[in-house]
Formats: C-alpha cells, sequence, structure tokens
C-alpha cells in the first residue's frame, strides 16, 4: 500500500489506496451528495456491500484512492471505464467525492494530483468528468463542482440540457476534459 503525505496548516492529509473495508465511511461521505443535493443523479444512497462491490470492480483496473485527515477518510477519488469499447482504453471517467465539512482544504486537488499520476502509468490519456450543472444556482446545486474541475485544467466538451431529474427539477450534465 502506498502513502503519500501532505503537510498542511498543521494537518497531515495522507492518500492511499482505497480498501473494501473503507465502504461504510466513503458511503457517509458519498450520502449527503445523493439526498441533499443533485451532484449525484443517484436517488437511493448503496448498502455497504454494493459499496464493496463497485470499489473492487473498479479497482480490477483503475485507482481508487482515498485522502485521511489525521487518520480520518475526508475524500475519495477513482477512475471507471468512459466506455468499454477498445478505442475508448486511453480515455477514463473521473469521480471525486468531498466530505462536506473538509471542502476547500485541498483535499480534491491533492486527490485528483495522486490520480492522474496513477492513470498516465497505466497509459490513461484522456480524462472526463461529468458535472451536474444549472445556469443558476439553486438550493440543490451548486456551481463548486464545475469551478473545481475548471481549476483543476478541465475544459468544456459538452453540454446536455434538461437530462438529469432529481428534487422535481432537472439539471444539465456538463461533459469536462482534460489531456494528461
Amino acid at each position: 500500500m502506498q502513502f503519500i503525505k501532505m503537510q498542511t496548516m498543521n494537518t497531515e492529509l495522507k492518500i492511499r489506496d482505497a480498501q473494501l473495508d473503507d465502504a461504510q465511511r466513503l458511503i457517509e461521505i458519498y450520502a449527503p451528495y445523493i439526498t441533499e443535493t443533485a451532484v449525484s443523479f443517484e436517488y437511493e444512497v448503496p448498502t455497504v456491500d454494493e459499496f464493496k462491490s463497485r470499489i473492487k470492480k473498479i479497482k480490477e483496473k483503475y485507482p481508487y484512492l482515498v485522502c485521511e485527515k489525521n487518520g480520518i477518510i475526508v475524500g475519495y477519488v477513482y477512475a471507471s471505464a468512459y466506455s468499454k469499447r477498445e478505442a475508448y482504453d486511453w480515455t477514463a471517467a473521473t469521480s471525486i467525492y468531498v466530505d462536506k465539512n473538509c471542502r476547500r482544504m485541498g483535499v480534491g486537488s491533492l486527490l485528483y494530483s495522486q490520480l492522474e499520476e496513477r492513470l498516465k502509468k497505466i497509459g490513461i490519456e484522456n480524462l472526463l468528468a461529468g458535472v451536474a450543472y444549472c445556469e443558476r444556482e439553486d438550493p440543490y446545486l451548486t456551481k463548486d463542482s464545475y469551478l473545481f474541475h475548471t481549476k483543476e485544467g478541465y475544459v468544456m466538451a459538452g453540454h446536455l440540457k434538461d437530462v438529469g431529474k432529481k428534487f422535481d427539477r432537472y439539471y444539465d450534465l456538463l461533459w469536462l476534459q482534460k489531456k494528461l
């Protein structure tokens, strides 16, 4: 297991590979994105067993990383196949979630930098991120994810209008792209 440490403001952030035993904590981070926001278009919080299965499947081919702050997982990131077709083997989709109490502390940037290093080593050249979006911020969705991804070097690749419905409202999906 590889650990990457970063010291920030008397806080140690550590990146490591996700383990199946992390599933419960990852659900605790992810659940508010499902139940309180339109960031995730998922409606139901997955069970621990379902989440373990997701981790296991992703780790067969792609990195799945967690960030610990003082020994507690505060965020996670992973890559997955954009498409099963062989021509897309050099492209991966990324997903990132940070504990709502730990945003804007460098966790997301650190996770993405480590994910990108790992992806380069396995030949991934192109990253895609699907980001929920609405023109005007509402109680369920801000522009934070879009702004974070653009800060990380992603650019607009596509804008799908009204493709996700949650909380009785429609949301757009932006496809953002980054070349490694």
